[in-house]
């Protein structure tokens, strides 16, 4: 069981934009999360949290996340959440993903995870305009992201 959770890291990632003068979207906040797991399995070899992401129409999404930021719809979440205690090797590389992936909107990152064989395979060909809780596999995130970090 994983001490950490899909809100400790998002609040990380909420409080770490907005030091730095962003706001971030439920869209991209879902996406940053994601890659902070599929990151951590491919480099690390193990989970951040315990919580599944599904294969949705707008690529992958952390249910209860969602949920939890559901009232701002597009617009940035401007809650301001207590700042997250994380040990130095995880704030180290929730940054990392962050410097990585700032520069894109929730829309670019949308359309990158529906490029990326996790989101695709879960989907099994569902269209793309159709709803799905298809859950997208730790090992297939793992497998996907190791391939990528060793080119």
């Amino acid at each position: 069981m994983n001490t950490l959770t899909h809100d400790t890291i998002a609040d990380f990632f909420i409080d770490f934009a907005q030091d730095h003068g962003d706001y971030l979207t439920n869209l991209k906040l879902q996406k940053l999360v994601y890659y902070a797991q599929a990151w951590n399995l491919a480099l690390y070899d193990k989970p951040l949290f315990d919580a599944d992401f599904q294969a949705w129409v707008h690529g992958p999404v952390c249910p209860a996340l969602y949920t939890r930021f559901k009232k701002y719809r597009w617009n940035p979440i401007t809650i301001r959440p207590e700042t997250a205690t994380l040990p130095d090797d995880v704030k180290a590389h929730l940054v990392n993903v962050f410097e990585a992936y700032e520069q894109y909107s929730g829309y670019q990152l949308e359309q990158m995870t529906h490029a990326e064989a996790p989101w695709v395979d879960a989907r099994k060909g569902i269209p793309l305009d159709e709803a799905s809780t298809a859950v997208i596999s730790k090992q297939s995130m793992k497998d996907f992201y190791s391939k990528l970090a060793s080119e």
